[in-house]
């Protein structure tokens, strides 16, 4: 018997706590699932702050009637996560001016269609008629102990907005995407050399006219990332070269998609050698190559980048 349940309207504050602690608990199962980098915490305050573009603490403290401490501390959570960005008050230096980072629009744009999905559940969960609160969240309780809140939210969000993954070729209106994820790479975990400037702004040059090819990973209508086959010789030797995910979409198997097509193609074509170039501190992705065929080779002197320092040749040719 649920004890809690049986106290009937004078235990209403409890129920209604432990009704929300669990949606709010399933709500970040999904998340999860998904991988979005949030906190259904969150969601209330980063409301206020796409719906005003620009505001301060106050504001959202008047906007949500909650604490000062309590807005503190979402802001805080939000800063901490690069969602939002802090500004000096034009007339006021002890307030702070709050709006979205660029991190901040792009989880906007992808989760929106997940919010909609956990609204028009919780609609369907609440559609009930009864004659009190109490009724009415027993009968809520009911339903989500025949089917999770999680589950159908996965469920209306995977009908309704299915993601689809293609690798494609290249295209010039695709250019700007090839230099920007391979630039944002490089600066993250090395430095942009010479000639890696050099062929990133010219794939057309020193790429797609020597005979060699790009793909692009467009998910949906968005390009999350890219990877190129450089020719190296005239026997039909190529490197897989130039590989990169967009910030937000690393973690989700986009890599390991654009390696597979790689392979693939070259098998298709008959390659006669396909071989990267790489760096052991990138642990991770050595453990991938190896995973998908590729073993260590001798590396020589005068090698393309700086920064290799293990070359990798791929033996299911």
């Amino acid at each position: 018997m649920d004890a809690l349940q049986g106290i009937g309207e004078v235990g209403l504050g409890s129920r209604l706590k432990r009704l929300s602690e669990y949606m709010m608990k399933e709500t970040q199962i999904v998340y999860d699932t998904l991988h979005f980098d949030f906190d259904p915490y969150l969601f209330p305050t980063l409301k206020v702050i796409i719906y005003k573009k620009q505001v301060t603490n106050t504001e959202i403290n008047q906007s949500l009637k909650t604490s000062q401490p309590a807005t503190t501390q979402v802001i805080n959570k939000l800063d901490k996560k690069g969602l939002i960005v802090l500004k000096e008050h034009p007339s006021d230096k002890r307030k702070k001016v709050i709006s979205l980072s660029k991190k901040g629009e792009n989880l906007v744009e992808r989760i929106q269609p997940l919010w909609e999905s956990i609204e028009l559940t919780i609609k369907e969960f609440t559609r009930i008629s009864s004659d009190s609160l109490i009724e009415h969240i027993n009968v809520l309780e009911k339903k989500f102990s025949k089917q999770s809140f999680s589950e159908a939210i996965m469920e209306h969000y995977a009908i309704n907005h299915k993601t689809q993954l293609e690798i494609i070729d290249f295209k010039n209106e695709y250019a700007s995407k090839f230099y920007d994820l391979n630039i944002e790479w490089l600066q993250t975990y090395f430095y942009v050399e010479p000639y890696d400037e050099e062929v990133l702004s010219n794939p057309d040059k020193y790429i797609i006219d020597k005979g060699g090819y790009i793909f692009f990973a467009k998910l949906n209508n968005e390009i999350v990332g890219t990877v190129a086959l450089m020719p190296f010789d005239e026997d039909g030797g190529f490197e897989l070269t130039k590989m990169a995910v967009s910030p937000e979409h690393r973690g989700h198997k986009i890599g390991q998609k654009l390696m597979t097509k790689c392979i693939e193609f070259a098998k298709e074509h008959s390659f006669s050698k396909l071989l990267l170039y790489s760096n052991t501190k990138l642990e991770n992705a050595i453990y991938i190559y190896r995973k998908y065929g590729f073993v260590e080779v001798p590396i020589e002197e005068g090698a393309p980048y700086k920064r290799g320092n293990i070359k990798m040749e791929y033996k299911g040719l």
